[in-house]
């Protein structure tokens, strides 16, 4: 009976859920979309998703913290504008302008965690502020309409070529997707994290420094950020100010459908992993179905729309499972307390 419990609690694990909808994903496109698993693809998926899984991962500290990051994405068009400008008018090289790029980043990140942390301001109030902040900055920078370009050959194939058979932008994505499941799951700070979404003040009293652990995750995924935009300035070849548009929305999808509380205290980086996954597999796979159509037009032609509908719904569901399984293990408790007391 114990064995038949736990083998049901393991197929309703978030993580589990969203592996059976990949796999339906990866079916579905192959038997209805054009050359969808063949390597050049396969390469596709992340080579065209790589900074939006950084995002996601970056994200989910912030959001197991209870808190949110609407700024990033705006974050990765300053500091895509601003390494385009330490390359093009500071001639500097671009491993120092991206390493640059990255401090500013943190910087930005500062910037939100100085206001949430030690002024105790809402984080949706002050990143959505500094995500009218950052951006406007880019625009400034640029007169709204100048780009950047040129950029070295050795530079363009961190985001356009593949070592060893694999995006060599995943060559990076991977140490700092290990970095911060390492953070999350294995150090005290991580625990940390999920502590201060349960409860900020009993953080408090249980001698956890919240200030500065808050500050260690907003200022992260202002690093995360600043990095994934020399990723996506080197796979386009531009540095604009308009870099990094929506990717917020996509990174916080990502996360929540990955099964982190968007109210903070739980959830995993695998699960984030697993939601960026399935939201890089599905904007791909949409994008090879040629021939069948949807409202009299090709679904490829639509694949942005559709997929923004999609991922909707896949978060709503994923938004709907908890309060789901919630009121069914109370269900279940009820049942059991009134059996007990009704032999």
């Amino acid at each position: 009976m114990s064995s038949a419990k736990s083998i049901k609690s393991l197929l309703l694990r978030h993580e589990v859920v969203l592996v059976v909808v990949i796999v339906l994903e990866i079916i579905l496109f192959q038997a209805f979309g054009r050359s969808f698993l063949v390597a050049s693809n396969v390469s596709n998926i992340f080579r065209f998703s790589v900074e939006v899984g950084l995002l996601a991962l970056a994200m989910t500290p912030v959001i197991l913290t209870g808190g949110i990051d609407l700024s990033v994405g705006s974050m990765m068009g300053l500091c895509a504008v601003c390494f385009g400008i330490l390359v093009n008018d500071a001639s500097l090289s671009p491993l120092v302008a991206g390493v640059l790029s990255v401090v500013i980043g943190m910087v930005g990140g500062g910037i939100n965690a100085l206001l949430i942390a030690r002024f105790k301001l809402p984080p949706l109030i002050v990143t959505l502020g500094t995500f009218s902040l950052f951006r406007g900055l880019a625009e400034a920078l640029t007169k709204g309409s100048k780009s950047y370009s040129g950029f070295s050959k050795s530079f363009l194939n961190l985001g356009n070529s593949d070592v060893a058979g694999i995006p060599a932008q995943m060559w990076i994505f991977i140490p700092v997707a290990i970095g911060i499941w390492l953070l999350v799951h294995r150090t005290t700070i991580g625990r940390s994290f999920r502590a201060i979404g349960y409860s900020p003040e009993g953080s408090r009293y249980a001698g956890i420094p919240v200030e500065r652990n808050l500050s260690l995750a907003y200022i992260l995924a202002g690093a995360v950020a600043g990095l994934a935009a020399v990723i996506l300035v080197a796979r386009l070849g531009e540095a604009r100010a308009n870099a990094g548009i929506n990717y917020e929305l996509l990174a916080i999808t990502a996360v929540v459908l990955g099964g982190t509380s968007i109210f903070g205290g739980s959830g995993t980086v695998g699960g984030t992993f697993l939601g960026y996954l399935a939201i890089a597999i599905l904007n791909n796979g949409l994008s090879r179905i040629t021939a069948y159509k949807l409202f009299d037009q090709p679904i490829a032609s639509i694949s942005r729309e559709l997929s923004g509908v999609l991922t909707g719904v896949l978060l709503l569901l994923a938004l709907a499972v908890g309060p789901i399984s919630k009121n069914l293990a109370t269900r279940r408790s009820r049942r059991q307390i009134s059996k007990q007391s009704n032999p």
